[in-house]
């Protein structure tokens, strides 16, 4: 019951990173578009949420002619964070089918 418990846990934790890796894709999408208004409400939002910690990458990669290659390694470190949730996740599933 409680592995259960705690694998829907890690569902929920796996989701919200999903939803969060959408947000940093439209966030980087956005920088295309050099004449947007940050101001915007919704802009502001977006970029206050994917801003902290595309600036940890920022830090580790500075931008290259230009160009900030840096979500490429936050989208690396965020699809690995998700498998390992993943795993995690279906480790407790299985031990909790094996208990039956």
């Amino acid at each position: 019951m409680a592995a259960t418990i705690i694998s829907n846990i890690f569902g929920v934790l796996n989701q919200t990173l999903l939803i969060y890796s959408y947000i940093l894709i439209i966030r980087v999408l956005l920088t295309w578009f050099p004449n947007l208004d940050w101001t915007n409400p919704i802009l502001s939002n977006i970029s206050a949420i994917t801003d902290p910690y595309l600036n940890m990458f920022r830090g580790i990669i500075p931008p290259l002619g230009g160009l900030d290659i840096s979500p490429i390694l936050a989208f690396l470190v965020l699809n690995l964070s998700t498998s390992l949730i993943n795993n995690i996740r279906f480790a407790f599933l299985n031990s909790s089918l094996l208990n039956y």
